[in-house]
């Protein structure tokens, strides 16, 4: 079983930036692929951005791309995701998940293992 705890959340103008961090449990932590979820009030989740369990691999959405960077410490059991530039759209719950490949890591229904979130506040 993995555990997933999310921080870094918070409230910041448009323009700014924040690190979310997404804090894992167990030993398995590099086996795993990371992803990071969004869910905006009123929307469904979406996906964010996935990295593989080494790391050398990601994919992100669209709308993030150049703004967003998923990345990895294994050593530390846990998986960051810097947000540049941030904007009023990209307000939301922000959520980690585990899954067995990157691929999977890519689609909600893929994830084995969810965090509880951490809420992203952008003012304009």
């Amino acid at each position: 079983q993995v555990q997933l705890v999310e921080s870094g959340g918070g409230l910041v103008q448009a323009g700014g930036s924040l690190r979310l961090s997404c804090a894992a449990s167990g030993r398995t932590f590099s086996s795993y692929a990371m992803g990071w979820f969004r869910q905006a009030p009123g929307k469904e989740r979406e996906f964010v951005a996935a990295i593989n369990g080494r790391g050398d691999s990601t994919y992100y959405l669209d709308s993030v791309k150049g703004r967003f960077t998923i990345s990895r410490d294994n050593a530390k059991n846990t998986v960051y995701l810097q947000m540049n530039d941030l904007k009023p759209d990209d307000t939301a719950v922000y959520s980690c998940g585990g899954a067995g490949r990157l691929g999977l890591a890519r689609t909600m229904d893929g994830i084995d293992y969810w965090g509880k979130g951490t809420l992203v506040t952008v003012s304009s």
